[in-house]
C-alpha cells in the first residue's frame, strides 16, 4: 500500500477535494448528477439524453448509419429510441420518402429511389438547445433547467 500524501490532521474528514494540478480532467464532474436530475425533474431517460448527444453534432442521418455505428438492431433502435424521441419533439423527419424525385437520372446514377429511400431524420431545435444545455451543466455552469433561456 502506498504511503499517503494527506496530512493526519484530514484523516476524519468525509471527503477531502484534490489539489487542480494533480487532475487531468475533470470536464463531467456532474454527468451523474445531471442525468438523475433531468430523468426526474424533465422526463427524459439517461440513455435518451446520451443518444442525443451522440446526434448533436449529425445534420442528419438514416437508421442504417446509426445501426452501423452503434452496433444496434434496427427495430429496436427505432422502438426504444427514435420513436419516443420524435413524439417528444427531439426528432423529425428531414427528408421523408415522399422527398426524391422520380427522373431517369436518379434511377440511373443513385442506388436509392422514390420506392426504396431511407428517410433522413434530424434533431430539432428543442433537441439542440436541450444538449447544449446539457453540455454546460454537466461543466458546473448552468443550473440544469433546460426549459430556462
Amino acid at each position: 500500500m502506498p504511503k499517503s500524501r494527506v496530512a493526519k490532521t484530514r484523516m476524519f474528514r468525509e471527503a477531502a477535494i484534490m489539489k487542480k494540478k494533480y487532475l487531468s480532467h475533470e470536464g463531467l464532474k456532474y454527468l451523474y448528477p445531471t442525468l438523475r436530475e433531468w430523468d426526474s425533474k424533465y422526463d427524459i431517460r439517461p440513455a435518451h439524453i446520451m443518444f442525443l448527444v451522440y446526434l448533436y453534432d449529425l445534420e442528419f442521418f438514416t437508421l442504417d448509419y446509426l445501426c452501423d455505428k452503434l452496433d444496434r438492431n434496427k427495430h429496436s433502435l427505432f422502438r426504444d429510441t427514435i420513436n419516443p424521441l420524435r413524439k417528444a419533439g427531439y426528432i423529425y423527419k428531414h427528408f421523408n420518402k415522399l422527398t426524391p424525385s422520380d427522373t431517369a437520372e436518379d434511377h440511373l446514377f443513385r442506388d436509392e429511389t422514390k420506392y426504396n429511400y431511407r428517410v433522413r431524420y434530424a434533431l430539432t431545435q428543442k433537441a439542440r438547445l436541450l444538449v447544449a444545455r446539457f453540455y454546460r451543466t454537466v461543466a458546473g455552469e448552468a443550473t440544469g433547467d433546460p426549459n430556462a433561456s
